[in-house]
């Protein structure tokens, strides 16, 4: 029986499989190549029946340690070289075959030569263990399965090694090839260093693998736009590390596309798209025929092939199980060097829980210099059930955030408190009542009222990094390199290459507008500033803005103690967490301000007798302000006078307890006003 066949390929693909086979392995330490062939493969439920055992997951897990291991020990050399192109990669049943791109090259270890111009593993090999092999980044990243050979082996191919791949045959057919390849990619356990750009096809798949570098574009000229851009970016910063860029086209390119991409080919970018209006411009290029379950001749890597595909139906059911996932995300506590440790996971039924194992797929440093997107995962390691929740559960990113669990009232705590926790902290419109509302849903929005948070940028690795960045773009734009570099950590500035992958990220979280303009625009030279796109908004101006409007109506003193209360939800804690970077230490103090003010504004008119009395809104104005700033006395004083007002005498009192508490404390007598308070309400015996 075909691999395509053993592995359900149509619904699920080779890479799919072959990485949730890593991750199972990497819990055991492989003990010898013939115990990692041993792996067996569960089949999804309406992918086609699988019979007998799938030993090229295994071989899959020994290329990705024996390749990481090639690369550990080219980079411990005294004078490390550079590692030999490669162009693709044959995997047998007993058998793991490296194409190079020059034969006559010396295979480094562990590889050895072999016959047909072939690198061979041999049975032998030592191999890196499974905790050092994780730590070395992947060499290969653009490495993605074409299908089958003729002899039933698994035949993986080197993107990065070719300018560009076309793809032949009706648009049916074409679909489901870049729609297979556009899985893989997102999926493969090595692709972390991979910048993958799609157009019509594999949508949705930016929003259902977060972690994964995916930007769909509507049409091939807004690719060609954002790949040359990418590029430009890339030759700005000449030490960065280069990234292989894939653009994967499934409808045809426009004339002018093709011939841009064409221009573009010498570029370290890697173009698949349809042959009709391509292969002219590209004439040196390979062009495969997508046409279904036929083997056709690849000169390239001399085999003959047979193309993996991926159906709408298929490609649905992966889209349905990621969603299903998403619904059930993992858990994790973040530490200080960026990952998580899982605590639990949502499991499909008849799975198991196995001990907590750490998968990382990328360097695992501490160091903001790192690479991103480390993590920690806990998996069933059961071969009986459906494959797609334990998949899916590897794939899927870390998304909780278990630090700030709401608090539960106590005795001691002002009335109302803790009410803001069930206030809504979602996005809120763009300042301006003439905004597009369908314009402003799409935007994302900075949080800084509270834990900095940005729409799309995950809360875990390095997304808070990523988040605070955003922030010191959007409150400070117009800044250069250096200055953010120093702004983002002043005892340790940051490199130029750590600035770029943090960019990298948040431009890939926050994606493009809808008229494909990115929210995060490339400079155009080296000495350009940065800044964001002007739809970003920010819970702190719509603050202001509400807070402005219901301030300053004219002809009326009395303010929309309405749009004040709305100004107020917007706050979900102590801005900036309480814990700014220094560039944002004034912020804090004047956002600190401003809360106060609005809570004592609307506590104040919702004590006065007319329709905006209310006593409870005030109470929780009152609340929220004091959970900012609890040093505020004018606050007390409100609560005092909200007590009073409502003959709560025990209420009176557990607020000047209070008071006096704080300032014992702080070391600091009461202000004026307070003591005068105090004393109208108890007497001068009340202070004691």
């Amino acid at each position: 029986m075909s691999l395509y066949s053993l592995l359900g390929a149509a619904a699920l693909l080779a890479a799919a499989a072959l990485a949730l086979a890593l991750r199972r392995t990497r819990r055991h330490p492989m003990a010898g190549r013939k115990t990692a062939m041993g792996t067996k493969a569960a089949q999804p439920t309406d992918a086609p029946t699988a019979a007998g055992e799938a030993d090229r997951p295994a071989g899959i897990v020994l290329l990705d340690a024996a390749l990481r291991t090639m690369a550990h020990h080219n980079a411990h050399l005294p004078e490390p070289a550079s590692l030999p192109a490669v162009r693709g990669v044959r995997i047998g049943t007993t058998t793991l075959r490296l194409l190079p791109d020059d034969p006559a090259t010396e295979p480094p270890a562990p590889f050895t030569a072999g016959r047909d111009d072939h690198w061979g593993l041999p049975d032998d090999a030592d191999l890196l263990d499974t905790d050092t092999a994780a730590r070395v980044p992947a060499p290969y990243p653009a490495l993605v399965t074409l299908g089958t050979t003729s002899d039933g082996e698994l035949l993986l191919l080197n993107l990065a090694a070719l300018p560009a791949l076309l793809l032949d045959g009706e648009p049916a057919h074409v679909h489901e090839v870049c729609t297979a390849l556009a899985v893989e990619l997102a999926t493969s356990p090595w692709a972390n260093g991979l910048e993958l750009i799609t157009v019509s096809c594999g949508d949705g798949l930016d929003h259902l693998l977060p972690a994964t570098t995916i930007t769909p574009l509507p049409d091939s000229a807004q690719a060609v736009r954002e790949a040359t851009e990418r590029l430009l970016e890339a030759h700005q910063a000449p030490d960065a590390s280069q990234h292989p860029l894939i653009v994967l086209c499934a409808d045809p390119l426009t004339v002018d596309a093709a011939w841009q991409f064409a221009d573009l080919a010498t570029r370290p970018l890697t173009l698949i798209a349809p042959a009709d209006t391509t292969a002219p411009h590209l004439p040196d290029a390979p062009v495969l025929d997508t046409a279904a379950n036929r083997a056709q001749y690849l000169e390239y890597l001399d085999t003959w092939v047979t193309l993996q595909r991926l159906t709408p139906a298929a490609y649905q059911e992966i889209t349905d199980a990621l969603r299903g996932a998403a619904a059930h995300p993992l858990r994790t506590d973040h530490h200080n060097s960026g990952q998580g440790t899982v605590q639990d996971v949502s499991r499909a039924p008849g799975q198991g829980k196995q001990p907590s194992t750490a998968d990382p797929t990328t360097p695992d440093t501490s160091s903001e210099t790192s690479s991103p997107n480390a993590t920690t995962t806990r998996e069933d390691s059961s071969d009986s059930g459906s494959l797609f929740p334990a998949l899916l559960s590897a794939l899927h990113s870390v998304t909780s955030d278990p630090a700030h669990p709401a608090e539960d009232p106590s005795a001691g705590t002002p009335p109302g408190q803790g009410i803001a926790s069930q206030q809504t902290g979602g996005s809120v419109a763009q300042p301006g009542s003439d905004a597009d509302p369908s314009s402003t849903r799409s935007a994302p929005q900075i949080r800084v009222l509270g834990p900095v948070e940005v729409d799309g940028v995950d809360a875990g690795g390095h997304g808070p990094r990523i988040a605070q960045l955003a922030a010191l773009i959007y409150f400070k734009p117009g800044r250069t390199a250096e200055a953010l570099c120093t702004d983002m950590d002043p005892a340790h500035p940051w490199s130029t290459t750590t600035l770029n992958a943090r960019l990298h990220g948040l431009r890939a979280a926050l994606g493009n507008d809808p008229t494909g303009r990115p929210y995060v625009p490339r400079r155009k030279s080296g000495d350009d500033p940065y800044h964001l796109n002007p739809t970003v908004t920010c819970d702190w101006t719509r603050f202001q803005h509400l807070t402005h409007d219901a301030l300053s109506d004219e002809g009326t003193d009395v303010p929309h103690v309405e749009r004040l209360e709305e100004a107020l939800a917007l706050v979900r804690g102590t801005p900036f967490d309480g814990k700014p970077l220094p560039w944002a230490a004034p912020l804090l103090q004047e956002m600190t301000t401003a809360i106060t003010q609005v809570a004592h504004t609307i506590a104040t008119h919702r004590m006065n007798p007319g329709p905006d009395h209310d006593l409870d809104r005030a109470r929780r104005a009152i609340a929220r302000g004091i959970d900012i700033d609890e040093t505020a006395e004018v606050l007390y004083r409100d609560w005092i006078l909200v007590e009073q007002a409502a003959g709560n005498r025990h209420g009176v009192q557990t607020a000047i307890s209070r008071v006096q508490h704080i300032n014992r404390a702080l070391n600091s007598p009461l202000e004026k006003e307070t003591e005068q308070l105090i004393d109208s309400l108890l007497g001068p015996a009340g202070h004691t």
